[in-house]
């Protein structure tokens, strides 16, 4: 058989560099190498206790059936409060759909938003998997890049000059991965008076590390603007902010008729999420937050430690990022310079001569939108993080 008899689909589609880093890390770790692996988005915390002592009375008190579709009742409660509490979102539990991670989420608005030939303004760099899913609901993904020297973020004017009368959908990710920007109140107002000019236009906005952001102004999120409300699907979910990656937990808040829409959908693909996961996911969000700060405040001093020792690496660029927990080196200064053995030529090549030749696993920035940089996922210990960054400045030495 030949993937050929797959679909046309599936075939277009591009592996997840993320994911395709992590399993050739894991491979040449099965052989014995040390390999520091800082390619996956993924908290090295565990989850908070009190969590894990909710799904642990859920099994007790017998949540072992199918779950709702749109997720159990108070559990989308939950959210809204959260919304409201945290946010200045104002939605009723009926505009939540709780979905199998954030990653669902995004694919469900999509998918429920998006008919082929649509345009969908994507702001660069972004997460690897936005064109994708934009590919699968066969619309044309638009790329919008935000420069170095504005923290990678697209200004309200690149945006404007973007739309086109097939511009359906604008998404983004605030803090972001892979660059770690926060857009600001000021800047995200000034991109919903675009959006309220364009009443066909949607705003996806991803919030998954809502959590993890370091700016004095916080976080704000787009969707509590009044006048774009209705237009503004807010993805979020409790895998980096409370450390639960594996209990797949993510939501869209939205208008009434785009969460049917997407309960619909998810109700002949999927049907509703784990139960006992949805449980935890309660007590999360209608749970104290002492444990996501203790979190942040770690990952704000290896934000520091690390950026600061990628800046003693000769010909690396590096912004200090803003949330999240990534570094972003812009690493192109190597590109054309060789070992003696192997040219590198682009991101691509640079990660994986770094994963073979000092055993530390990144991510291409090609994957990202961004082809001059690579991606360091800042979730390891310090010591880790050290031991990494020296093993990434000692290798480069060796190109010429």
């Amino acid at each position: 058989m030949s993937v050929e008899l797959l679909s046309n689909r599936i075939n277009a589609l591009e592996e997840s560099a993320t994911l395709g880093m992590t399993k050739k890390a894991r491979e040449l770790a099965a052989l014995g190498h040390k390999v520091i692996s800082l390619s996956v988005g993924e908290p090295d915390f565990k989850t908070p206790k009190h969590i894990c002592d909710a799904a642990k009375d859920a099994i007790d008190a017998g949540f072992h059936g199918y779950s709702p579709v749109a997720g159990y009742p108070d559990l989308r409660k939950a959210i809204a409060d959260k919304l409201l509490r945290d946010n200045k979102i104002d939605w009723k539990p009926e505009n939540i759909v709780v979905s199998t991670g954030a990653k669902h989420a995004l694919a469900n608005a999509i998918s429920v938003l998006i008919n082929p030939g649509d345009e969908v303004l994507i702001f660069a760099p972004y997460w690897v998997s936005y064109s994708e899913m934009v590919k699968l609901a066969e619309g044309t993904s638009v790329i919008v890049e935000g420069s170095f020297d504005n923290n990678f973020k697209v200004t309200p004017e690149q945006f404007e000059a973007a739309i086109t009368p097939k511009t359906k959908l604008v998404m983004f990710a605030s803090p972001n991965n892979p660059t770690g920007s926060v857009y600001t109140e000021e800047e995200l107002r000034a991109i919903a008076a675009i959006v309220e000019k364009n009443p066909n236009i949607f705003v996806l906005a991803d919030e998954i590390y809502e959590y993890i952001n370091f700016t004095e102004g916080g976080h704000f999120s787009i969707g509590s603007i009044p006048a774009i409300k209705d237009r503004v699907i807010t993805v979020n979910g409790v895998a980096k902010g409370h450390a639960m990656t594996g209990w797949r937990i993510g939501f869209t808040a939205s208008a009434k008729w785009i969460a049917e829409g997407i309960e619909k959908l998810q109700g002949q693909v999927t049907s509703g999420t784990g139960s006992i996961a949805q449980k935890a996911a309660v007590a999360a969000f209608n749970g104290p937050l002492d444990e996501a700060y203790k979190m942040k405040e770690a990952y704000d001093r290896r934000r520091k430690l690390v950026v600061g020792l990628l800046r003693e690496i000769p010909g690396f660029k590096v912004n200090m990022p803003d949330g999240a927990f990534y570094a972003f080196p812009d690493i192109s200064y190597y590109f054309g310079k060789t070992d003696g053995t192997t040219a590198i030529n682009n991101s691509d090549d640079f990660c994986l001569w770094l994963l073979a030749e000092a055993f530390v696993a990144t991510v291409a920035g090609s994957g990202f939108g961004a082809p001059n940089c690579m991606r360091i996922s800042t979730a390891a210990a310090d010591e880790q993080l050290v031991e990494a960054c020296e093993r990434i400045k000692v290798a480069v030495a060796k190109l010429k």
